[in-house]
């Protein structure tokens, strides 16, 4: 396995913010330690207080932010205190998880810890900033966002990816730093129950019904409109159909608002964050199919879940989805289109012999995505990178000699 490693993450997001970075982090943290490694991260601190499990995470004082209420700002003068303790610990790397104070800070971090740095691209920018500036083109946004993750990218060691999309992407970008895709794993024995009858009943749901789930982050680049839009054609077929919207974030009241214009008051759920260890588990089996129709996923770590409890998933395939929805295992694959998406469910929602036998293909596909392996490929990386840090540091000290 090799010398264990001190890796020195930094987080502009962690739980109790609840999102798929902080499920990415928290999921890396554990099985790195799994394998002998100690990780420290430093993360925000929340007014809502602590997560269940605080080992080795340093929390920084931080800001209310405006435009992003759920998120916060961590004081850049704390982080820089925590320089002497760092020092003492002696990190080999540092990991930065997000792009904003954290990016910043962690370059300041490992240039005065003299360690290597890389860098997890999470988010698709391009497709996400225009949402929270909508007075500003959507084309000068994008080029904002482009250049924006070309400069911090190219200020990095190496820089991990969850898709090959968004590889593709950063390649079109004109980033040069050395890309590698790995995806965050899923923990398959965290997957292995729920009670989707007894979800259903909480929310008067008879057995019989076909349901459909989506569970994320409420906000206008999850495209959430248009599976609302094919919930109402659904219904047009199917009129007894429900579904469950799992999630809070900043575009709930608008879709609250259209769901009650499209005729949907009383035929979509809306059940807020839930427990990942027991309520949102039903929730995913209380579904028939799981629907998803982002534009801006990097990875779309929900439809793994999804496909691990067995439960079938109805998806466009765009950036980094398409990873996981083209093979077409234990997925419908729909096209970008509501009257298309609508019949793909509509069809599969009519036969419960393909649903059990999709359900079955998925948790077999999602089998090939598990937590250990996935960060078996990220130790791999910090050694190659630590490796290559060697190299050039010798390089560097034999040129100095010569001179």
């Amino acid at each position: 396995m090799g010398e264990s490693l001190k890796i020195l993450m930094i987080s502009d997001v962690y739980f109790p913010r609840i999102n798929g970075v902080s499920t990415s982090i928290a999921t890396f943290k554990r099985e790195l330690e799994t394998l002998g490694h100690r990780v420290t991260l430093i993360a925000p601190a929340y007014p809502a207080g602590t997560t269940d499990d605080e080992h080795d995470i340093i929390r920084i004082p931080s800001r209310y932010l405006f435009l992003d209420p759920e998120d916060r700002m961590m004081k850049r003068g704390a982080i820089r205190r925590l320089l002497p303790q760092l020092r003492e610990t002696g990190y080999d790397l540092l990991h930065i998880q997000t792009p904003f104070i954290a990016h910043y800070q962690g370059l300041w971090l490992a240039r005065k810890l003299g360690i290597p740095r890389i860098e997890s691209y999470h988010t698709y920018f391009q497709e996400y900033l225009f949402h929270y500036f909508p007075l500003l083109p959507d084309g000068v946004m994008r080029a904002i966002a482009r250049s924006f993750s070309r400069s911090q990218c190219n200020a990095i060691d190496a820089i991990v990816v969850p898709s090959v999309a968004m590889s593709e992407v950063l390649g079109r970008y004109g980033v040069k730093t050395h890309r590698e895709i790995v995806p965050t794993g899923i923990e398959l024995e965290d997957f292995n129950h729920g009670d989707g009858a007894a979800f259903r009943a909480k929310l008067g749901i008879p057995s019989e019904t076909p349901v459909l789930v989506h569970v994320g982050r409420i906000a206008f680049e999850k495209n959430i409109d248009f599976l609302l839009r094919v919930m109402a054609r659904v219904r047009q077929v199917l009129p007894e159909a429900q579904m469950i919207v799992a999630g809070e974030g900043p575009a709930l009241s608008h879709v609250k608002h259209l769901a009650r214009k499209l005729g949907l008051a009383r035929a979509v759920h809306f059940v807020g964050y839930l427990d990942r260890r027991n309520a949102l588990l039903d929730c995913y089996r209380a579904g028939d199919a799981f629907l998803f129709a982002s534009r801006t996923e990097t990875q779309g770590l929900v439809l793994l879940e999804s496909m691990a409890l067995g439960v079938p998933v109805v998806s466009t395939a765009v950036m980094g989805t398409r990873d996981i929805v083209e093979p077409e295992l234990g997925a419908v694959l729909c096209p970008e289109d509501e009257a298309g998406f609508a019949d793909r469910t509509v069809a599969l929602l009519n036969d419960g012999e393909r649903r059990h036998n999709l359900g079955v293909q998925a948790r077999h596909f999602a089998e090939g995505w598990s937590a250990p392996a996935m960060a078996e490929k990220m130790q791999a990386l910090y050694r190659r990178v630590l490796k290559q840090a060697s190299r050039e540091g010798s390089a560097l000290t034999a040129n100095s000699r010569s001179i």
